[in-house]
C-alpha cells in the first residue's frame, strides 16, 4: 500500500465547480481506496492504494468525478516520497517565509526552462520563480493574489499540455505530513 496526496485544480474556488469533501472522499472509498482524508476545502485528499500508478490513479478520480458530479476536473496524484522531495529541494529559505509567500506549482508531466524562456525575470522582481521536478517554486512577497507573476505563470499557453495546480507553502508541507502518517 502506498500512501498518495491526490491535488484537484480549481475545485470549491469559485463558480460552479463545487464539490463537497465529504462526498469526494465517500467517492474515492468507493473507488476501494483507503484511509481516505480530505485537506481544507480546495480539493486536497490523501489515501492509500495497492494500485495503480499516480497517472492511472489520476485518470480514474478525475473520471470518476465527471461521472459523478457532472464537470471535468484535473487532477494530479502524487506519493509521499515525492511530495517530500519537493519540499526539500526548495531553492528559497522556506523557514524564513510566511506560508503565504511561497507557493508550488505542481505539474503532471516535466517542464523546462524552455517553456517559461519569454518572461523578463528582472521585470517582476523581488518576486522570482525556480523549476524543480516536475515543480515550480514561486516566491511572492505580498502572496499570490496579488502576484503579477503568479498571473502570467498561469497563462494557458505556459501551461499547454500539462496540468498545473498550486499550492501554498502551509499546503504543502500539511500534504508531507499527511502522507507520511501511513508510509
Amino acid at each position: 500500500m502506498t500512501t498518495y496526496a491526490a491535488l484537484l485544480r480549481g475545485i470549491n474556488v469559485g463558480g460552479s465547480r463545487k464539490l463537497p469533501m465529504a462526498e469526494l472522499r465517500t467517492l474515492m472509498e468507493d473507488l476501494g481506496h483507503t484511509g481516505v482524508r480530505t485537506y481544507l476545502q480546495s480539493g486536497q485528499a490523501v489515501f492509500t492504494s495497492g494500485r495503480g500508478d499516480e497517472e492511472s490513479l489520476a485518470a480514474e478520480l478525475a473520471e470518476a468525478v465527471a461521472r459523478r458530479f457532472g464537470f471535468p476536473v484535473d487532477v494530479i496524484v502524487r506519493d509521499h516520497a515525492y511530495l517530500r522531495a519537493v519540499a526539500e529541494a526548495c531553492p528559497f529559505p522556506a523557514a524564513e517565509l510566511a506560508g503565504r509567500q511561497l507557493h508550488v506549482t505542481y505539474y503532471s508531466a516535466p517542464v523546462d526552462a524552455a517553456r517559461f524562456a519569454e518572461i523578463d525575470r528582472t521585470a517582476y522582481l523581488p518576486e522570482e520563480f525556480r523549476l524543480g521536478d516536475r515543480a515550480l517554486y514561486l516566491y511572492a512577497p505580498n502572496g499570490a493574489g496579488r502576484s503579477k507573476l503568479a498571473e502570467h505563470l498561469s497563462r494557458p499557453r505556459l501551461n499547454k499540455g500539462v496540468i498545473a495546480t498550486s499550492r501554498n507553502w502551509n499546503t504543502v508541507l500539511k500534504l508531507v505530513e499527511l502522507t507520511a502518517q501511513d508510509a
